[in-house]
């Protein structure tokens, strides 16, 4: 049985239940290579923004589509929560909602599936079925 843990969201009134141990993160594949050689993954924004940005399986593919449409060469990261070294802030993104940000750089231990993320003849992405 999956515990629950509640967390406050940083200068909101609402609290989550963290239930789901998976996120996920899109990146580029070279990135994800380069994290595999160095032990540790920084992605494009820990330095720039001071997190990781991560999705739930619901709203990865929103996101694919807003950030990375027409984009080659990705690779879908699936990320166990729970096996995070950093500290993960449930944070609200107005007008999106909850999304999970890492606060630091992800342990390689942590991602437990790596798929490549291709989008279609339209440059969009679909869901895909393993998710």
């Amino acid at each position: 049985m999956r515990s629950i843990e509640t967390r406050e969201i940083p200068h909101s009134r609402f609290k989550i239940k963290k239930f789901m141990t998976t996120i996920l993160h899109i990146t580029q594949e070279e990135k994800w290579e380069d994290a595999k050689l160095n032990g540790r993954y920084r992605g494009d924004t820990l330095d720039s923004e001071g997190f990781i940005h991560c999705s739930t399986p619901t709203q990865i593919i929103k996101v694919a589509n807003t950030f990375f449409r027409n984009q080659n060469g990705l690779v879908l990261l699936y990320i166990d929560s729970h096996k995070v070294k950093a500290e993960i802030r449930y944070e609200c993104v107005e007008g999106d909602g909850i999304f999970a940000h890492i606060y630091g750089a992800l342990n390689l231990d942590a991602v437990f599936k790596v798929l490549d993320f291709e989008h279609g003849e339209d440059g969009l992405f679909e869901l895909p079925s393993e998710i």
